[in-house]
């Protein structure tokens, strides 16, 4: 007989799942099976106390994941909201950000930009750098999240959201002053899973109440996008997104073909110059197959 549980962590091919009652057991799954996600609901096997065995994963409302030519590589699944964490230090990455973004619209997942570290004298300059992606309509919330974790806390009401960014953004201190108990929490999960110190290595997923549950992932340095093929890309940026069909040529790559509609847009100062860059180099990327 089989009942369907919620994966809150992995570790390779271990797996931490919580039953309806709020029960927590440790699962493998059946062979080589890998491909599951923190958030995935799967039906499972109860075979002890403290153990389970996954059968299968539910259909995903969601799913956010990169990928490059090689592999792909599972962040969270069933989340409603993208919570992309930058800091005022150390310096982030503006492609980054971009990146996330576009898997986000591509996978269904609204997106919200979180400036964390507000408290530090570089915040000024770090607001003006986010301040393009405001003006395509993305959300931005300011917090120190040492001081006043508040301003995020209204946003996640009613949402499961995933935290991703690069390393040393603060999303583990982000974590922690939402849920307070959020360490034991790991630590109990690193010795369920035998994985050691835990540094967030893996998604966790947590409860904030009974409508709203947060995923904290692992910090990344890259996004790959293979998984979008470059016809589609121009359709996941907002500003370039307006702009579909208003090129003469309806293969048009938007590079030196006339009366492109997205290059009239830079004309314009309603496409930065930077982001059709953008464009070009995600297309160039997938059409080789190149890893980033």
């Amino acid at each position: 007989m089989t009942e369907t549980a919620r994966i809150v962590a992995s570790h390779g091919k271990s797996y931490i799942i919580e039953c309806a009652g709020g029960k927590r057991l440790r699962a493998s799954t059946r062979g080589k099976k890998t491909d599951y996600s923190c958030g995935d609901l799967v039906d499972i096997q109860i075979l002890n106390d403290e153990q389970a065995v996954i059968e299968r994963v539910l259909e995903r409302k969601t799913l956010l994941y990169r990928s490059d030519a090689w592999k792909s590589k599972l962040i969270a699944a069933n989340v409603t909201q993208l919570i992309i964490v930058v800091a005022s230090e150390p310096s982030f990455s503006t492609e980054l950000i971009s990146r996330c973004a576009i898997a986000a619209e591509a996978g269904g997942i609204q997106t919200l930009i979180c400036l964390n570290k507000c408290d530090l004298p570089s915040a000024t300059a770090a607001k003006e750098r986010l301040q393009y992606f405001v003006n395509l309509g993305y959300k931005l919330i300011e917090i120190s999240a040492l001081e006043n974790i508040a301003p995020l806390r209204d946003s996640l009401a009613g949402h499961i959201s995933v935290l991703v960014g690069q390393s040393g953004m603060g999303k583990s201190t982000i974590t922690n002053a939402l849920l307070p108990d959020a360490n034991a929490r790991v630590n109990e999960i690193s010795v369920a899973l035998d994985s050691g110190k835990h540094t967030t290595t893996n998604a966790t997923f947590y409860h904030l109440d009974t409508e709203s549950a947060l995923i904290d992932s692992p910090g990344l340095q890259s996004f790959g996008l293979a998984h979008i093929t470059a016809q589609d890309l121009p359709a996941y940026f907002p500003e370039l997104k307006e702009r579909i069909g208003t090129c003469r040529f309806h293969n048009c790559r938007h590079r030196q073909e006339p009366a492109c509609g997205m290059r009239a847009g830079v004309e314009e100062g309603t496409i930065s110059p930077q982001r059709l860059a953008l464009l070009h180099r995600l297309q160039d990327e997938l059409s080789s197959g190149s890893r980033y």
